[in-house]
């Protein structure tokens, strides 16, 4: 019944999604500020519109937070659904082909049936959204069979900075049997999967100082360190010829996948071709000894995510810089602690600093890896989920993302999480041109339910 109400309404569920892409809720800018609290209004009155039991806005010390619940016996198991309203900037705006925060729908190879273009289309408004329209077709069929708690945040794309605080605030509204997200992908669409692992995050800046001032090439040149020449060495010398992490103790604590895992891993359907012409490479590169999906997966990294220093304006300046700087990530698999990886990365990197600069080790935001057992209730749950709606059992993958609310919830909250995400790779999140399949938007919408069907059938 709830998949009909659904396909009569299927033109307002993608109009209201319109409406949400439109609104520019950029966590990381605060001259958008007014448009992120437009945003989490926006939420508050399509929950209030659903009769919800309680739907509030909360206050963080950043951006608030959006919850709603509805509780239809205290004897059925709870869903908690997590998802954000904030998106990434749109810069370069120069390389978008339609504006980022003006939606239009167009056909592509890969979604034939059209893709909405537009700045959080897929990360995470049109996921998020999801949820909502598959719990207002539930509500209105009659056929919700879990109670439904949600909380919709406006800082994911910051770091999620202030959302430990809220949960640990909130824990006992927050009380569930499962998290539900989607912010993740699938393999293809008609390959379905659920993601059941991710990767930490270790992030780090760093400067080196050499001068107390810019310096004339010419006349200091060969005589005075340059920074930025100081930090490309260093930097290149934190992997190997094989690129393996040269940091002293980066991978004591990795938990090697077994050769059955990884055997399991390689059935996933994945074509090298494909994959480099889809980003335009000639070929991929990474750790000896590991598959391309393996590097991207199960192996930690280190890879620089912007560097800067000296002089970049237009025509020639013959300077020698005063400092140069870099901002380093390092993705980490399960079982490494991101603040050990952090004092690690800082303790080896002031120590391979020469005396001519000095060097400054600035930690940001980090987060741990997470796991979701196959095993579990929640999983099959998902599983069965997924096989009804698609017609074929998902495969069971790990994302080589970092989602650091995932290991936050099981510590505070005691609760694993589903990954239950309907993206692809080629949908362009936090790039120029990022789309989300009608497709993927309305299967989300069809399989959301059959979670709760099934997640109820298997708690009894």
């Amino acid at each position: 019944m709830y998949k009909q109400y659904i396909e009569e309404n299927k033109d307002r569920f993608l109009n209201e999604l319109i409406d949400l892409l439109k609104i520019p809720s950029i966590s990381a800018d605060s001259s958008y500020d007014d448009d992120v609290k437009k945003t989490a209004e926006f939420l508050k009155t399509k929950f209030e519109e659903l009769n919800m039991d309680r739907v509030e806005i909360i206050p963080t010390d950043g951006h608030p937070v959006v919850y709603a619940e509805k509780i239809i016996d205290d004897k059925l198991p709870t869903v908690l659904v997590y998802g954000h309203y904030d998106v990434q900037p749109a810069d370069p705006l120069e390389l978008w082909d339609s504006g980022p925060f003006e939606p239009v729908i167009k056909k592509t190879d890969i979604h034939p049936e059209g893709a909405i273009f537009a700045r959080g289309a897929c990360d995470d408004k049109g996921q998020m959204y999801m949820h909502i329209k598959a719990f207002e077709a539930m509500i209105k069929t009659n056929s919700l069979n879990c109670n439904a708690k949600f909380i919709i945040e406006g800082e994911e794309e910051v770091g999620s900075a202030n959302l430990e605080t809220f949960i640990s605030t909130y824990k006992e509204m927050l009380k569930a049997d499962v998290i539900l997200v989607s912010d993740t992908g699938m393999l293809a669409k008609d390959v379905p999967s659920i993601t059941t692992g991710l990767r930490g995050l270790s992030y780090v800046e760093v400067e080196v100082v050499g001068p107390n001032r810019d310096l004339h090439s010419g006349l200091y040149g060969g005589a005075v360190a340059n920074p930025i020449n100081i930090l490309a060495d260093m930097i290149a010398s934190l992997q190997d010829e094989n690129k393996h992490i040269t940091i002293p103790g980066f991978y004591d604590d990795v938990i090697e996948s077994t050769d059955e895992e990884r055997a399991e891993m390689a059935k996933a359907p994945f074509s090298e071709e494909s994959y480099c012409e889809a980003i335009d490479i000639k070929s991929t590169d990474g750790e000896k000894g590991f598959s391309t999906m393996e590097r991207a997966t199960i192996r930690p990294t280190l890879d620089v995510n912007g560097i800067w220093g000296g002089y970049i304006g237009e025509g020639a300046k013959t300077v020698l810089p005063s400092k140069a700087n870099a901002k380093i990530s390092m993705r980490l698999v399960p079982n490494q602690d991101p603040n050990k990886i952090t004092d690690l990365f800082k303790q080896h990197f002031e120590a391979i600093a020469p005396d001519s600069v000095r060097v400054t080790v600035t930690p940001h935001h980090g987060g741990e890896p997470a796991l979701t057992p196959i095993d579990s209730l929640e999983y099959k749950a998902a599983s069965l989920a997924v096989e009804e709606s698609f017609g074929k059992k998902p495969i069971p993958v790990r994302s080589g993302g970092s989602i650091p609310i995932i290991s936050m919830f099981e510590k505070v909250l005691g609760l694993k999480t589903i990954l239950l995400g309907f993206g692809l790779d080629s949908d362009a999140i936090h790039s120029p041109n990022e789309h989300y399949g009608l497709f993927n938007y309305f299967k989300g919408i069809e399989t959301i339910p059959l979670f709760y069907k099934h997640y109820a059938q298997i708690k009894k």
